[in-house]
């Protein structure tokens, strides 16, 4: 099944045999490879052209694009704060069906954050299809001074299905036997793990980009836990090379339904 501008959508067949297969090349027994799969959300990848692979890169449209200045509808400011606008997403150009979260059918969302320190605001906004909108500038003024907005610079994404994994799957029942049976366990389920990635996002390098939905893999405790789930994970070098952060966007699953995106968490790590 595919989507627009998508890749490849996988149903649940495809994941499960692509789990499977993963498995018994590494001796994974099929329960523990079952656990995996019970413990896994898919996600998607926005990665920049040449980190697809040179099939994906033949289907390939953008549905996201890094930096630039916003287009907002008339009447509306940017956000307080004035952080920079690090992510638009075309909501109608991106495949929906690959995600366990809702979000909208139509118009953009647009991401507002500091990706260089801890930011003091952020925002997501969405601008519905068919709103008159007009790019803003950089540049205002505040008491009297002369300031600008920082402004990264502008790059296409591109989709890639990808599969996520509870970091509390390795409790399961199964798989809590299987890293009894001796040392090396470990490393074991570590590489089928990231054979399962790699495998899911059909080869592309999604290291660092930006992921919608799915598990968090965060660089210390994950934010996604207690009752709210992953918007967006950005890492600050695909947005800016120099950057080495990692923004994490939580809420609930009944707010991001709803679009109630001011009550969404944005949490950085470094």
């Amino acid at each position: 099944m595919s989507g627009p501008g998508m890749i490849a959508v996988m149903t649940t067949p495809i994941v499960e045999e692509l789990v499977l297969r993963a498995a018994q090349k590494r001796g994974v027994p099929s329960p523990v490879a079952q656990e995996l799969l019970a413990g896994s959300r898919p996600c998607l990848h926005l990665v920049p052209f040449q980190d697809l692979t040179p099939a994906q890169q033949q289907e390939a449209r953008p549905v996201a694009r890094t930096g630039g200045l916003p287009c907002l509808p008339d009447g509306v400011a940017w956000p307080d704060g004035r952080k920079p606008l690090v992510l638009t997403v075309d909501c109608a150009a991106l495949p929906r069906e690959a995600l366990d979260i809702d979000l909208p059918s139509d118009g953009s969302l647009l991401f507002f954050t500091a990706i260089e320190y801890e930011p003091e605001s952020s925002v997501v906004l969405h601008v519905p299809a068919g709103v008159r909108t007009t790019q803003r500038t950089a540049a205002y003024e505040i008491d009297g001074e002369r300031e600008q907005v920082k402004v990264y610079q502008p790059g296409d994404l591109y989709p890639v299905p990808g599969l996520t994994v509870s970091p509390d799957w390795r409790d399961s029942p199964a798989t809590s036997a299987f890293l009894d049976l001796g040392a090396g366990r470990d490393d074991t389920l570590d590489d089928f793990e990231d054979a399962v990635r790699e495998a899911a996002a059909g080869g592309a390098s999604h290291g660092v980009a930006v992921q919608l939905g799915g598990y968090s893999t965060p660089w210390q405790s994950p934010p996604d836990e207690g009752g709210v789930v992953l918007l967006a994970q950005i890492h600050g070098q695909s947005i800016d090379l120099n950057v080495y952060t990692q923004t994490l966007i939580v809420g609930t699953r009944e707010d991001i339904a709803a679009r109630r995106y001011e009550a969404l968490k944005f949490e950085q790590q470094v």
